[in-house]
């Protein structure tokens, strides 16, 4: 087998997640599976080589699954095998990321949680549990390519973390949306701009059946300069600001551009400020621009 490199532009990269209880592991799945990846929690581990390689032969590049002590205890003591097949097969593409936190924090969330440690029922108390789980875990741990102290970090400071470990870039994806407020505001707008106060096409009858993605309303919009002003503030205000929700542990924002209809002049701005924000906004930050009164039309 070929020597597989894992880097950004490798597209095959296999995840084990793995760690302590309360450390945050479902935290990371839920992370990596915002970054694209295809998750497994709690796989058996006989069943892991089999699965990874039916996942990989149907064009599954990118994989992340979670081991932990909810594994039988055979399991995990079965790990190292299961490990060396998997580097075997496909050598740097596989990466150990294993998350732990100070017992003290650990022994916190779980009073706050509530949650009832795994381990707890056969360990007779918690500190018995926290320490049984560690010496479970060394099969997993010595081989860890990756460690995160989870003690002091909060979700997006995680989030941050394991883009950094393992190479990702974090992917926004912009969704400009035209409207009409006689329909209703977008309630899941994060920002919605009235363009009502321009021209309107609607009281030229020649123009009434017409949207804004028409010629003979572009040409109507023309004569008016403001409405490429308002589009072109908007795609400014937008380009420096959007930028900053890729440090903010979100993966879409949605502009809303509202008209009365949602037909001419909110289409016509949304189609544009897409444009501009095409060539001002980075790549990881993908432009989507979508009518939702298209069905009126």
């Amino acid at each position: 087998m070929t020597n597989t490199t894992f880097a950004p532009d490798n597209p095959l990269q296999i995840i084990i997640v793995s760690g302590r209880s309360g450390s945050g592991k479902t935290s990371v799945l839920n992370i990596l599976e915002d970054f694209s990846y295809y998750v497994i929690d709690n796989l058996p581990l006989s069943l892991i080589n089999q699965a990874v390689d039916d996942l990989i032969a149907n064009n599954v590049k990118q994989v992340a699954l979670g081991i932990d002590v909810r594994n039988p205890n055979a399991d995990l003591s079965a790990f190292e095998g299961v490990y060396e097949t998997l580097i075997d097969r496909y050598q740097n593409a596989v990466k150990i990321l294993y998350v732990t936190a100070q017992e003290g924090v650990l022994v916190a969330r779980f009073g706050a949680t509530r949650r009832v440690h795994p381990l707890l029922p056969t360990a007779g108390n918690l500190p018995n549990a926290l320490a049984r789980e560690i010496e479970l875990l060394k099969p997993i741990a010595i081989h860890a390519d990756i460690k995160i102290d989870t003690s002091t970090l909060n979700i997006h400071e995680l989030k941050e973390q394991i883009r950094q470990h393992l190479g990702l870039d974090s992917i926004v994806t912009v969704n400009i949306l035209s409207f009409g407020f006689k329909h209703g505001t977008p309630i899941d707008a994060d920002f919605t701009f009235d363009v009502r106060i321009l021209p309107n096409p609607h009281w030229q009858e020649t123009l009434r059946a017409k949207t804004g993605r028409d010629d003979e309303v572009k040409a109507f919009f023309a004569d008016y300069p403001e409405v490429d002003d308002m589009a072109s503030d908007i795609g400014d205000f937008l380009g420096k600001w959007l930028p900053q929700f890729l440090h903010n542990n979100r993966y879409l924002v949605t502009v809303a551009i509202g008209c009365t209809g949602g037909k001419h002049r909110s289409v016509y701005v949304a189609e544009k400020v897409g444009e501009l924000l095409k060539s001002r906004l980075p790549t990881n930050m993908p432009i989507v621009v979508k009518h939702r009164e298209k069905r009126y039309w």
